[in-house]
Formats: C-alpha cells, sequence, structure tokens
C-alpha cells in the first residue's frame, strides 16, 4: 500500500508541475458536442480498444444507462482502454467520466500541446466524477482519450465518458430515442407493509418511474424498487417507465402484487436493556458440539454460524450440518428456535465468518441479500441477522440491504454485527459508516477484541490486547463516534482456544463493563463519563463456552445482566 501511495503522490506531483489540477474543468459552449463514441458503453466495447483483453462491457454497476466500462489490471497490465476521437485544431476540449474503483486515471495524449490526466486518490465505494481539460495544437485532429487503472488493485468501472468541445467532423454518437416499455415486471419478497418491484432493464434509459395504481410514486436509477408504506393483505397495480434525456417512454404492462396478511402471529421477543450474544457453531471444529436446545439461558441472543454464499450474487442460504452435529434434524433445528423464542432469547443467522465469501457491491446483490435472508426468517423462525464479513463490506449497498430487510421484517427484527477491531477505529471505515446509517434499526456492535494486536484509543494511546485498558479505551471509540451506549457490546473469546490471542478472563471482561457503565474498576484508561445505558458483551462462542464448562457464561452473563 506504501508503494501505491508513493506512486500516487508522484502522479500528483507531474499534474501539479504541469500547471494542472485533478479538478479542472472547462466551460463547454453552446455549439460543443461529445466528440468521443459510445461513451455511455450502451453498444458494449464499440470504438473502444483496451489492452491484454482487459475491459468488458457489463449491465452492473452503470452511473446511468444499461451498459458500462469494467476493466481489471493483472500483473504488468493497468488495463488501459481508449478510443481515439477527432477534434479540431486550436481548441479547447472537456475530458469527463463518472468512475468507480480505486486509482482510477483519466487521460488524453496526443494533444499537440499539453498531454493531461487525472486520477481518483484511493478507494471509492461509489461513483466518483473526473474531468479535467485540454487544448490541441495548430495542426491537430485527433487524439487519444483513455482510462486505467493501476497495478495490484481491483477492477474498476467507466460510465458517461465525455469529450466535449467543438465538432471535428468525425461525427458524434446519435441523440437518444425516447426509450421503450420495461418488460418482465414482477412482484417479490411481499410482506405486510412492502414488495419489492423488477423489471428487465432497458437500453439507453437513464432511469425509472414506477407507478403505484396509476400514480407515480418513485424514481430510480436501476431495474428494481422497494416499495414500503403499504396496507397489510392489500392488492396493488404497479407498471415501470424508462426515461432519458429524450423524454418518457410507455408504461410496461401492469403487474399486480399482494401484500401479506396483517398481524404477527409469531413475533420476535425484544432484546433485554442489557443483553450477553453469544455464537453458536453449525459445525464441528472441536469444541463441544451442541444443539440449540443445549445454550445456556444465560444468552440473550444466539447468533447461529453462519449463512452459506449461493451462485447468486448477495444472495444466501442455510445448510443445517445434521451430520457433523451428530444426527441434528432439520426439524429439531426449527423446533429449538420456537422455544428459545418463546423464552424470551433471539435466534439470529450470522453472516460471514472468517471464510465468508458474501459480496454486497450493488444493487441488485443488496436486493438479493435482504430478499433471501427474509426468506430464511420466514422459514427457521430467525429474528434477525448478525454482519460478520471479515473482509469488509460497501456501506452504500448493505445499508440498502438492511434497510430493504427492515421494512420486510418490521420493527422487532435483530441486526447485529460483529466487526474486526480495525473496522471501528474511525467514523470513515465501512463497519462504523453502515452503523451509523442504520442507527436508528441497529440492535448493537458487539466487536472483536481479539486477533488484532495492539491498537489506538479514544485517547490517541496505543494499548495491547487482552487487557481492561484495550477493552474500554476501543469501546470509547464507538460510544464517542456516535452510536448510542445501547448499541455497543464487548465481544472477546470464551476461552483460550476460541481465537488465536486476545483472551481475557471473565474477571477482566466483567471489570470493563463496569469500567464503562459504572466508572469503577478501570485500569490506566478512565472514560470521562460513564454508559450506564451499554448493551453488554457477546463471546465465539456459546460451543467454546461450554467446552470450558460454562465459565464465561456464567461469570459474564450475571455481570451483564445486573448492569444499571
Amino acid at each position: 500500500m506504501n508503494r501505491i501511495r508513493s506512486l500516487a503522490l508522484l502522479g500528483a506531483a507531474t499534474l501539479t508541475a504541469g500547471g494542472l489540477t485533478a479538478l479542472a474543468t472547462g466551460t463547454a459552449q453552446a455549439a460543443d458536442v461529445n466528440v468521443v463514441r459510445n461513451g455511455g458503453f450502451e453498444s458494449g466495447l464499440a470504438g473502444w480498444s483496451c489492452s491484454a483483453g482487459s475491459g468488458a462491457a457489463v449491465s452492473s454497476p452503470v452511473h446511468t444507462g444499461a451498459g458500462a466500462l469494467k476493466a481489471t489490471p493483472a500483473g504488468p497490465d493497468n488495463a488501459r482502454c481508449g478510443q481515439t476521437v477527432t477534434v479540431k485544431p486550436n481548441s479547447t476540449y472537456t475530458l469527463s467520466a463518472q468512475v468507480q474503483g480505486s486509482y482510477v486515471y483519466l487521460g488524453a495524449t496526443g494533444t499537440g500541446t499539453q498531454d493531461v490526466s487525472t486520477w481518483t486518490p484511493g478507494s471509492g465505494s461509489g461513483w466518483q466524477k473526473l474531468s479535467t481539460t485540454f487544448s490541441t495544437g495548430p495542426n491537430t485532429t485527433q487524439v487519444t482519450v483513455y482510462t486505467h487503472g493501476w497495478y495490484g488493485q481491483p477492477a474498476y468501472t467507466v460510465d458517461e465518458f465525455s469529450v466535449l468541445g467543438p465538432d471535428g467532423g468525425g461525427g458524434t454518437d446519435p441523440g437518444p430515442s425516447v426509450p421503450g416499455a420495461p418488460g418482465g415486471a414482477a412482484v417479490s419478497g411481499q410482506s405486510a407493509n412492502g414488495l419489492t418491484l423488477s423489471w428487465n432493464a432497458v437500453g439507453g434509459a437513464g432511469g425509472y418511474h414506477v407507478y403505484q395504481d396509476g400514480v407515480r410514486v418513485q424514481t430510480v436509477p436501476s431495474a428494481s424498487a422497494q416499495i414500503t408504506g403499504l396496507a397489510p393483505a392489500t392488492s396493488y397495480a404497479f407498471q415501470v417507465s424508462a426515461y432519458n434525456a429524450a423524454g418518457e417512454g410507455p408504461r410496461s404492462a401492469p403487474v399486480t402484487g399482494t401484500t401479506t396478511g396483517g398481524g404477527n402471529p409469531n413475533p420476535n421477543p425484544s432484546v433485554p436493556r442489557h443483553a450477553l450474544t453469544g455464537y453458536w457453531q453449525n459445525f464441528n471444529n472441536g469444541a463441544t458440539v451442541q444443539k440449540l436446545s443445549d445454550v445456556s439461558a444465560q444468552y440473550d441472543i444466539i447468533a447461529v454460524s453462519f449463512a452459506d454464499a449461493t451462485a447468486t450474487p448477495g444472495a444466501i442460504t442455510f445448510n443445517l450440518d445434521s451430520a457433523g452435529l451428530g444426527g441434528y434434524t432439520v426439524a429439531q433445528f426449527k423446533a429449538d428456535i420456537a422455544a428459545k423464542k418463546a423464552a424470551g432469547k433471539s435466534v439470529i443467522l450470522s453472516i460471514g465468518g472468517e471464510k465468508g465469501t458474501i459480496s454486497v457491491n450493488d444493487p441488485a446483490s443488496a436486493n438479493n441479500l435482504a430478499n433471501s435472508a427474509w426468506a430464511l426468517m420466514q422459514e427457521y423462525g430467525f429474528t434477525g441477522i448478525d454482519i460478520d464479513l471479515e473482509n469488509g463490506l460497501n456501506p452504500t449497498y448493505m445499508t440498502q440491504a438492511l434497510r430493504s430487510l427492515s421494512s420486510k421484517a418490521g420493527p422487532s427484527l435483530v441486526i447485529t454485527m460483529a466487526p474486526q477491531t480495525i473496522g471501528m477505529q474511525s467514523t470513515q471505515g465501512g463497519y462504523f459508516k453502515t452503523a451509523l446509517n442504520i442507527k436508528d434499526i441497529l440492535t448493537v456492535v458487539n466487536m472483536q477484541y481479539y486477533n488484532s494486536g495492539s491498537m489506538n484509543g479514544c485517547d490517541g494511546k496505543v494499548y495491547s490486547q487482552g487487557s481492561v485498558d484495550f477493552l474500554t479505551a476501543l469501546a470509547c471509540i464507538q460510544l464517542e463516534g456516535g452510536l448510542d451506549p445501547s448499541q455497543v457490546g464487548i465481544g472477546v473469546p470464551a476461552s483460550p482456544s476460541g481465537a488465536g490471542s486476545g483472551y481475557v478472563s471473565p474477571a477482566v471482561v466483567n471489570n470493563a463493563l463496569d469500567c464503562l457503565a459504572r466508572g469503577t474498576g478501570c485500569g490506566s484508561f478512565k472514560p470521562s463519563k460513564t454508559y450506564p445505558g451499554l448493551r453488554g458483551a457477546m463471546t465465539w462462542s456459546t460451543n467454546w463456552d461450554a467446552k470450558a464448562g460454562l465459565a464465561w457464561s456464567n461469570a459474564v452473563g450475571p455481570k451483564v445482566h445486573a448492569l444499571p
């Protein structure tokens, strides 16, 4: 990462030396045209050439329309894609594009004056606009414009590539025509108060209007919409139209969706003010093999570990490891979930884990996660989900997925998170952003205070894991960063076997809880105030806890439940 940073800084210095900036823009005259052909990639890669076959036309993610360029650097190839455009001598052009990715470059060569480039430093989870200007020489009639990524970085995406200036006589793309009617409209994910409407993307569309019983209710950029605020057990007719700069096209054929019946015959239990969370292992790794019915009553939230990825991006499923769990049947498992709920416990499905491969990076995958999670909740009786993706997450689309799930499941949905320590060091991190984005529906963040080494506390000092100061000073970051105390929990291993490092005795956990909630039992770090509403503690796992004779839950559980 240091090598990338130094190269990026060198590129920025070069731009400065040339008298340009990465945000330079020009003012287009009324007669200016876009001299790039197929700049929106609606016709695939027509007109474009990409090095080493690195580029591909994709339908998602896109900024507008139905197409975009996705190019993947590999080895010494930086995935450069370019096009030669016809320009007018002694003229000024504005070069711009919408980009998504790390270290994405945009530039022009052969200008006859000074070649230019601009780039987006660092990683970006959403679309960013790059723009710069160039001037042509007295004899320049053609210029090569390009985009590329950076070595060792993931794929990048480009849309709306534009070179705006005087017409050089090389022709331009024809003006847009009104898009046709969307086809394939379908309804899915019905709940008592909402549903998901999806349809086939329309070429050349800039976005879509959604009509409910003949009245326009939404305008969305892509081919799906979450419809909320509906009445239970009620049928609605929906239509969709596509639009672009030329206008709005005809509406689709109507499709009917009916919400589910009102009321909830089996409402989820509420999470207590102070709660103990434990992860239950759906596999045998040497810890005690348990049925859900074996889990100690000290645990208020039981996170079933883990959901499985499917071939559909973002979608999940669950496969009970009956053989590994001594013949535990699906029917027994569902009955045990119901019994735990009847006892006031929340049984949720955890997504991710050390080997989790679930990615939510666009609207479609966010929709897939919400729909599949809701289906599993209905099938098994889960009361919510836990986000334990240890390879990072996209806050924009994870927020979309969780809000969509909340609209289906209602206010009793339990949402927990278990980020690694690095994920909650700054409010700019993906996990922290997501937590703050869904603060109104979030239950608790049980950060993993282990397998991390030394980390910064909220006072800027470095603390070593395995101490009461490590637990309290890192919890302070979340408490001062915007989370409610009820949304902060301390996650630790149940025994030395539960993690590679970072185990602390239950007595240390209890001291940290007292320090944060009461101001007693602190080490060298003492928070500036107390947080009596602190949610509690979490452990990996109920199985390792059982292996150690329930020493962790028998000690920490009563402490959590006795917090003020």
